[in-house]
C-alpha cells in the first residue's frame, strides 16, 4: 500500500511549511527531505505499529522502524513468527511485510527530538486520513508516550484526560484502550491501542524490559503465522 498521488502532494506541501526537518541527514543519504517516510502495508493486515517519527536509518532506507529501536521490534516479530533468531538485516525488512506501519509525523526531526505539538497538529488531519483510509485493521501497538497521546489530538478535553489517565496507570503496558478517530469527511473508525514504551536505547527506564513487554503484547494479540490478516 502506498500513498495516493494526492496524499503525497499534500505531505510535500505541509513539509515545505515547517522548520526542523533534519535536512543534513537527508542530504547525506541523497534523499528528498520533502518525501514522507511511511511504511504502511497491505490494507488487510491485522496488527499495526504506531510510532513517533523516523530516525537516521529510516532516512537512509526510506523505511520506518528500521533503526536501532525498530530492530528490537522486528527481532521480536521474527522470533514470534518463525521460532528462531532473526538472521540478518534483510530478514528484519522482510518480516515487516506482515504488519502495518505508521507514525505521528513522517519526517526526521533535527536531533531526534520529538516534534512539537504544533507540528504534530500540522500533519494530524492528513495522518489521520491515511490511517483511516489505508488500513482495515484496528489493533495498534503504540510505541512511547508521544505516539499514544497523538490519539487525543483534536478530541475533546474529556477524551484527552481519559488517555492521559490511562498512560499514567501502572497497567498501561498490559492493558488496552478503545479510541475513535474521525476524518474530515466525517468517516469514523474505532481502534484498540496497546501501548508500549519507546524502544530507543536512550530510554534507560524501559529499554531492557521492552523485548519482554513486546513479547507479551504479541501473545496477547495471538500473533502467529496464518493469523496475520483479517
Amino acid at each position: 500500500m502506498s500513498l495516493t498521488p494526492a496524499q503525497e502532494k499534500k505531505f510535500r506541501a505541509l513539509a515545505a511549511e515547517i522548520e526542523g526537518i533534519d535536512v543534513e541527514v537527508y542530504e547525506r543519504f541523497e534523499r528528498d527531505p520533502l518525501e514522507p517516510i511511511i511504511g504502511l502495508g497491505k490494507p488487510n493486515l491485522r496488527i499495526g505499529f504506531f510510532g513517533r517519527d523516523p530516525g537516521r536509518e529510516e532516512v537512509r532506507y526510506q523505511e520506518p522502524f528500521i533503526g536501532a529501536g525498530g530492530q528490537l521490534v522486528r527481532k521480536a516479530l521474527h522470533e514470534r513468527l518463525y521460532g528462531e533468531k532473526m538472521p540478518d538485516f534483510e530478514a528484519s525488512r522482510a518480516v515487516g511485510e506482515h504488519f502495518f506501519w505508521i507514525n505521528t509525523v513522517p519526517y526526521k526531526p533535527v536531533g531526534n527530538k520529538a516534534w512539537s505539538m504544533k507540528v504534530k497538529r500540522h500533519f494530524h488531519d492528513l495522518m489521520n486520513e491515511v490511517l483511516i483510509s489505508s488500513w482495515e485493521g484496528k489493533h495498534l501497538i503504540t510505541l512511547g508516550r508521544e505516539a499514544f497521546l497523538w490519539f487525543g489530538i483534536g478530541r475533546s478535553k474529556e477524551e484527552r484526560d481519559r488517555l492521559e489517565a490511562f498512560w499514567k496507570s501502572d497497567e498501561r503496558f498490559e492493558s488496552s484502550i478503545e479510541v475513535t478517530l474521525e476524518d474530515a469527511q466525517g468517516e469514523a473508525r474505532n481502534f484498540t491501542l496497546y501501548p508500549l514504551p519507546h524502544p530507543s536505547p536512550l530510554n534507560q527506564t524501559w529499554y531492557a524490559r521492552f523485548p519482554e513487554l513486546l513479547k507479551s503484547r504479541l501473545e496477547q494479540l495471538d500473533v502467529r503465522q496464518g493469523n496475520l490478516t483479517l
